[in-house]
């Protein structure tokens, strides 16, 4: 059970939409907020937090799963591992033959590749190519000094080094000594100018392992790839954010390469620094290091809309498995007018303890190990998802489980929600959002992601005031529109001995 109870916990860790707001008049941290843009486009956020001499570091790049080209799902996971493998200076004893290695590399690879997906293949060619593929990789390899840009940062105090990839949005993160930033804008400039693909196949054997533990091992991880799946027909929110396995084999160093000219112009990048710093220095290093990057293209725009659902969606996995059901509604994406009481209408239904699907499926009918419903999945950039999932315990059917959670949406509809029970989420809102600004990380990255994907870094203050506006028509009315059957997509992982009929 402690297992999952652990990726339950998980699974609400990965719905809970990331909003940075806070109580606290804008007006103060207007004060202690310095921001420019670099000839290039490349925008800095500075905000001085002097509470501790530690500076907290976010590069937040506008480009996530979404965008990703066709054939390529997983390339934004693929390239968010290659940036700390060094540079064209860090990470290799002789940049020249390496480089020259890894290209030979790469083009053995796409020879193999080309050849394996014809309808006859050459097993001789196939061969040929796959021995100079592994050649040369053996031949790179000898150049290449392991994590030594992680062991630079460890080496001077450097804590948090890590990144994230999700449907939306790719982030980069660590903390320094405050007298180390200049090694930051140094480190962090040369990465992004000069990234090098080095041990990228042998890369793409750990994020097939990371496939393997979050999707394919996974429970949750294999309900949710199946739900998106069926869920969206057009618009790529569909896709597995670490790709789909033909996909992560056929993405070669040349397709990676292309993705980081295309979506890593300075433009689609902000950067924000938060902690015991100077403004007026970090305007002057930002120049020195990231002034000189040239401007690049402005990134694609990802026009597709998904198309009206012309009625209910619904699967079932059968395996030997904890079951699980999720549901979710088409809604909104962050820039409606309804995804604040969407948002509140998730926190009514199903957030804390007191909240209705707790109250009545976990407390007094004891139906379910753990129940949650959110807004905004799997992204918030484009119109999403509303999402119920629930984990029921031994002996309820999925058929309970979804006309219980049902007849609470079906209060909403009815009106049947009071002004205490708003007023209890927004309350928890708002410590939630106060929370974040409480760290130099969750100021930097709540800020930078506010700016990329809203406009502006004042925007994680008026998040709350949108909340706060919601009235109880405007849940009521939100439920009616969205959370109706031919809106939905329904799908659970059945227990291979249970009898259930099947969908149709």
């Amino acid at each position: 059970m402690k297992k999952y109870l652990f990726l339950v916990g998980l699974m609400v860790f990965l719905f809970r939409p990331a909003h940075i707001a806070t109580a606290q008049n804008l007006e103060t941290f207007e004060e202690k907020v310095t921001e420019f843009t670099l000839d290039n486009g490349l925008h800095f956020i500075i905000i001085e937090r002097p509470v501790a001499p530690v500076v907290s570091f976010v590069t937040f790049a506008n480009v996530g799963g979404v965008d990703e080209p066709m054939g390529n799902s997983g390339i934004s996971h693929i390239f968010e591992h290659m940036v700390f493998k060094g540079t064209k200076t860090i990470g290799t004893t002789d940049y020249e033959k390496e480089i020259a290695a890894i290209e030979k590399q790469d083009e053995y690879y796409r020879l193999w590749l080309e050849e394996s997906y014809k309808p006859n293949p050459d097993q001789n060619l196939l061969e040929e190519y796959w021995n100079q593929f592994n050649s040369y990789q053996a031949e790179a390899k000898q150049y290449v000094v392991s994590n030594e840009f992680t062991q630079i940062i460890e080496q001077n105090g450097g804590s948090g080094l890590n990144a994230f990839t999700s449907s939306d949005a790719t982030g980069y993160f660590y903390s320094l000594p405050e007298n180390r930033a200049e090694l930051w804008f140094s480190l962090e400039s040369d990465r992004f100018r000069n990234p090098v693909f080095r041990e990228f196949y042998e890369e793409k054997d750990v994020i097939y392992e990371e496939r393997r533990m979050r999707t394919d091992s996974n429970p949750f991880g294999r309900l949710l790839e199946e739900f998106v799946a069926v869920a969206y027909s057009a618009h790529p929110y569909g896709n597995p954010v670490v790709g789909w396995p033909s996909d992560i084999e056929a993405t070669t160093i040349q397709d990676t390469e292309r993705f980081f000219k295309t979506f890593y112009s300075p433009s689609n990048l902000t950067i924000a620094i938060a902690g015991d710093v100077d403004p007026d220095e970090m305007r002057e290093l930002a120049d020195i290091y990231f002034g000189s990057i040239p401007k690049g293209p402005e990134p694609p725009k990802l026009f597709v809309k998904e198309p009206a659902q012309r009625g209910e969606r619904r699967f079932i996995i059968r395996e030997q498995s904890q079951p699980i059901f999720i549901a979710g509604y088409h809604t909104v994406g962050m820039g409606h007018e309804d995804y604040a009481p969407l948002q509140l209408l998730g926190s009514i239904i199903s957030d804390g303890r007191t909240s209705r699907l707790y109250r009545r499926m976990v407390e007094e009918e004891q139906s379910v190990l753990a129940v949650q419903a959110v807004n905004g999945f799997p992204g918030e950039r484009y119109p999403s998802l509303f999402v119920t999932f629930a984990v029921p315990n031994q002996g309820v059917s999925m058929e309970d489980i979804e006309a219980t959670i049902e007849e609470e949406i079906q209060k909403v509809k009815d009106g049947d929600i009071t002004q205490e029970e708003l007023d209890r989420v927004l309350t928890n809102a708002r410590a939630n959002q106060i929370r974040g600004l409480n760290s130099n990380f969750g100021l930097a990255l709540g800020f930078a992601q506010n700016h990329a994907q809203t406009g502006s870094w004042k925007n994680a203050f008026t998040s709350i005031q949108k909340l706060e506006a919601v009235t109880l028509e405007d849940l009521q009315r939100v439920a009616n529109q969205y959370l109706v059957k031919r809106n939905r997509t329904v799908g659970m992982i059945q227990s291979e001995e249970t009898t259930v009929a099947d969908a149709d």
